[in-house]
């Protein structure tokens, strides 16, 4: 039944017989209105829950370290390949491997480092030769009877800051318009289109740096100093002595032409070799290194 308005009263309730309500059924109501004389039903006092608080984590535990777990490891092979020897066994030797894992380790770490850190872990850098005695028993022609005509062809050089004593061989201009160098790395090489040199004009020898073999005639000669003697010997017995001015790298696409080739007023002479940088994708160098020295004796 529906409620139908305000003013229309609850229907009344009519109370049921005993014998007809369930055996489940109780009311506190019912019950009282059944046992008047009872003190009732007690007051039940229920103790409000305590307040849910979510439990703090655990610590999470350590990570086993790599020693743990090599012998771990050790101990449950050792327990199914081992099991004649006693337990006492298992740890010694669980502990020698360890110890023996640690030196491996530590070698193994400080035999890196030290390839890492050593020179020799690179190409080792040569010895400088040492120093020659200058050469002897030519004639000497001084640089006042230096002439345009020039003088005899030049057969020998000798640096003797650089332990250098060689023969000299011709070299002249490739197709592509630049020096030829000479065939081999132990000998250098007169320009054949320069003055020869004692002549007026700046004569010029080159040779290689190094190669896939070694280093090469001129491998040294970025090493000069101003104030060093060069010796060029002739073909008619006398020799022109040079004293060094300066020493220059140049980018090769950056090469100054006419101050190493170019005209000047005395006898000079110019020593050309490779440096600088090693481009690996060309199989050259970048730069090159140029001596300049004047004609003294």
């Amino acid at each position: 039944m529906g409620y139908s308005g305000a003013t229309a009263p609850f229907p009344a309730i009519t109370a049921l017989p005993a014998e007809s309500l369930p055996d489940d059924w109780w009311d506190p109501g019912w019950q009282a209105a059944q046992t008047p004389d009872a003190t009732g039903l007690g007051t039940v006092i229920t103790e409000a829950p305590e307040p849910v608080t979510e439990a703090e984590p655990l610590p999470e535990a350590p990570a086993p370290s790599w020693g743990r777990v090599l012998a771990s490891t050790f101990s449950l092979w050792a327990e199914r390949h081992l099991s004649w020897l006693p337990r006492t066994s298992w740890r010694v030797a669980a502990m020698s491997v360890i110890g023996a894992g640690l030196v491996a380790m530590c070698v193994g770490t400080a035999g890196v480092a030290v390839a890492a850190l050593s020179p020799a872990a690179t190409v080792p850098m040569p010895a400088k030769p040492k120093p020659i005695p200058a050469p002897s028993g030519a004639t000497v022609l001084p640089a006042s009877m230096a002439t345009a005509a020039g003088p005899a062809k030049p057969t020998w050089l000798s640096v003797p800051a650089l332990g250098i004593r060689t023969s000299l061989i011709d070299l002249g201009i490739t197709k592509s318009g630049t020096l030829q160098v000479p065939a081999t790395t132990t000998v250098a090489g007169w320009f054949t289109g320069g003055p020869r040199p004692g002549a007026v004009g700046a004569a010029v020898i080159a040779g290689h740096v190094d190669s896939r073999t070694g280093v090469g005639i001129f491998f040294w000669l970025r090493t000069l100093r101003p104030g060093d003697r060069i010796y060029v010997g002739r073909a008619d017995g006398t020799m022109a002595v040079f004293t060094v001015t300066n020493v220059e790298m140049y980018a090769k696409d950056k090469f100054p032409t006419s101050a190493v080739y170019g005209s000047v007023p005395d006898a000079e002479l110019r020593l050309i070799t490779c440096g600088g940088v090693f481009d690996r994708s060309t199989g050259s160098y970048l730069s090159n290194v140029v001596v300049f020295a004047r004609m003294t004796g």
